[in-house]
């Protein structure tokens, strides 16, 4: 069934929240005339979050439930609910009430007037605790947008709204639902935008993250860049670091034997290779340049035995029947 929009709301012990929320979607979208589905990802609550999705989707036709047996993560929850979503637009909200779903028309409009793959909600200003997140995000986003390239203030912002077409070829996994617009961009999704949207404070609960998601987050990013450059052709990561490995100890090792010849041969004096530092910096050298590229023979031999060695996602095609696939 035809949908304009498919929300798609990760839940953990947010039992409180969830009638208050799904009014307030409920409102928004029939003021707008909008045909739309929520969908709510229990990830595991132990609280009667489930209850409270069933007792909604009885009397709301739009609401739709997926129910993990354990707790996930928001990636898992995230990467489910996009599988499921149907609509031309789907927009991401937590489901704490700290976004609002009055942003959703412009959201929607962002996405579908202008053109924008994907538009990122900016908190400017916050209501959480400065020393415990307000400061760390700030500079946490800066790392991000040097290293990603990508000028977004508030990358891990839940609420964002994507062209159906993104969700269905990005896959989500570990904790890198923070770095989604990453995943985007490196799928080929190069018209990303941002805009400022209310944020409003905790109503009920209490906050489910804490200072270890600066640390994850920073070594997902890394992971993500690599992945996203080099999962096809690992060995040109490799095999330079390899090369350039091997090759200063074999510098190292061509100046040492050099040397010994000049002072032998030449000044008669002794010149013991195992008594030089370098002897030792230069054996270290050519293994660990070997090992590398040991790691991207091994790294070529698993991407070509993988099942979407050749998966690519085709924007168009010319002069083919109606009927032949196209990757959406």
């Amino acid at each position: 069934m035809h949908k304009d929009i498919s929300i798609v709301v990760p839940l953990f012990n947010e039992e409180e929240s969830l009638p208050e929320l799904t009014e307030w979607i409920e409102r928004v979208c029939s003021e707008h005339g909008y045909a739309y589905e929520v969908i709510m990802i229990d990830d595991g609550s132990t609280d009667d979050s489930w209850h409270v999705v069933e007792k909604l989707a009885e009397t709301n036709p739009h609401i739709r439930g997926i129910r993990f047996q354990r707790n996930y993560g928001k990636s898992a929850a995230l990467n489910e609910g996009f599988k499921a979503a149907v609509g031309n637009v789907v927009i991401t909200m937590d489901a704490d009430l700290q976004d609002s779903p009055d942003e959703i028309p412009e959201l929607y409009r962002m996405v579908t007037a202008e053109g924008f793959d994907l538009v990122s909600g900016w908190k400017k200003k916050r209501y959480d605790n400065a020393f415990t997140k307000n400061i760390p995000s700030k500079l946490y986003n800066s790392v991000n947008r040097r290293i990603s390239g990508i000028k977004l203030h508030d990358m891990n912002c839940g609420l964002k709204a994507y062209k159906k077409k993104v969700v269905k070829s990005i896959e989500v996994y570990g904790e890198m639902h923070r770095y989604i617009p990453v995943l985007a961009k490196w799928a080929g999704f190069r018209k990303i935008g941002e805009k400022v949207v209310v944020h409003r404070a905790r109503k009920y609960g209490v906050s489910k993250f804490g200072w270890e998601r600066f640390i994850n987050g920073f070594l997902d990013l890394l992971s993500i860049q690599f992945v996203s450059r080099f999962s096809k052709k690992p060995m040109h990561f490799f095999g330079l670091l390899g090369t350039i490995t091997f090759m200063l100890g074999f510098i190292i090792t061509s100046y040492l034997v050099g040397a010994k010849l000049y002072y032998e041969v030449y000044s008669g004096l002794s010149y013991g290779l195992t008594n030089r530092p370098g002897f030792y910096l230069a054996i270290a050298c050519m293994i660990i340049g070997t090992q590398f590229f040991l790691t991207g023979f091994i790294g070529e031999l698993v991407s070509r035995s993988a099942a979407d060695r050749n998966h690519y996602l085709v924007e168009q095609k010319l002069g083919f029947r109606k009927n032949d696939q196209v990757a959406e």
